[in-house]
């Protein structure tokens, strides 16, 4: 956390930033707060200039309300003007590359200009809930062939005889490539498409992941030149002392999100697992997160924008109030982009 903040970073033209909401549901909230919240964050992320909002697609966690990924961004599209909103990501092996199509050909026809397709190859659920939702492991394996089933579906120069996304045909919904790893990396450069990678989950493989991209990258219809998405954890507070406070609470929450306990874990029981071999692993998925004073939230990221070489950071505000979550946005908007950003 931090670690790579130094005195000499200093940002000439700002990065874009943008927000992956994973539409939280906190302590004694249900669903229905988390969207409302959505919308709260996307309404300010609007105000304050942020690039984008993206919702991420996962299953059967209880704190995590976007498992309809195309509804939310639809809700939050009505409540929006602007901004442009997608999928950070779809994942695609559990779904048909046509529904997809119609989905989003849907979202852009409604909001023209303004929606992102992010795809991942993993479920974004355990085992058990894979057979739940009838989807067979070995789709992942034909994640390359769907993808460009699916953008051809979009471009209306569909793949499947006598099959045409509509609506969907046409809407030349730009795509963007997610993963954790050197796979996601090498696929984005081979279709020449944007590659988003999820280091604020999956840290390990950033640098090495982003060095191949750029190095294979092949230009396309829809980007002649590379351009990376990282994700990073942030909180920003006006205290140091009280954005180390977030960061606890934060590390405490997301123990019981993997270990998926029965019942509320007390703080105690929390850290006792975070001072664990198993808890140090959980810890070590935070390890690009920016906790501190904006200016220091600032630097960080300006370092790692330059370590990692990305075009845009997508931050992660997981404070566990949404308050606290909207004062760290507008935090970093006061510092990141200034007047511009008002």
């Amino acid at each position: 956390m931090l670690s790579n903040v130094t005195e000499e970073a200093t940002p000439g033209k700002p990065i874009p930033l943008s927000i992956l909401d994973l539409a939280i549901v906190g302590r004694g909230e249900s669903p229905a707060d988390a969207f409302e919240n959505s919308v709260a964050v996307a309404q300010l992320a609007e105000r304050r200039c942020y690039e984008r909002v993206w919702y991420a697609e996962h299953h059967n966690m209880s704190s995590i309300a976007s498992s309809a990924t195309s509804v939310l961004i639809a809700h939050v599209a009505a409540h929006t003007s602007t901004i442009r909103l997608g999928a950070g990501g779809v994942m695609l092996p559990n779904h048909s590359p046509l529904v997809i199509a119609e989905q989003f050909g849907t979202l852009a026809t409604l909001h023209p200009g303004r929606i992102d397709l992010g795809l991942g190859r993993a479920p974004g659920s355990d085992q058990v809930t894979m057979r739940a939702m009838r989807v067979d492991p070995m789709t992942s394996d034909r994640f390359p062939q769907d993808v460009l089933e699916l953008q051809a579906y979009l471009s209306g120069d569909s793949r499947v005889s006598g099959v045409e996304a509509f609506p969907g045909s046409g809407t030349n919904v730009p795509l963007c490539i997610l993963g954790s790893s050197l796979f996601g990396a090498q696929l984005a450069a081979m279709l020449g498409l944007p590659y988003g990678f999820a280091s604020h989950f999956a840290p390990g493989h950033l640098l090495d992941a982003v060095a191949l991209y750029r190095r294979e990258f092949k230009p396309s219809e829809q980007l002649t030149e590379p351009y990376v998405i990282a994700g990073v954890n942030v909180i920003a507070s006006d205290t140091d002392d009280d954005a180390q406070r977030q960061f606890l609470d934060v590390a405490r929450r997301r123990v019981a999100r993997f270990l998926r306990v029965p019942r509320e874990l007390t703080d105690a029981e929390a850290d006792e697992v975070l001072a664990s071999p198993q808890g140090q692993n959980i810890a070590q998925m935070m390890h690009y997160t920016a906790a501190g004073t904006p200016e220091l939230v600032e630097r960080y990221l300006v370092n790692l924008a330059i370590e990692a070489e990305v075009d845009e950071l997508i931050t992660v505000h997981s404070s566990l109030t949404i308050e606290e979550r909207l004062n760290s946005i507008n935090l970093l908007a006061d510092v990141h982009l200034g007047d511009s950003a008002l």
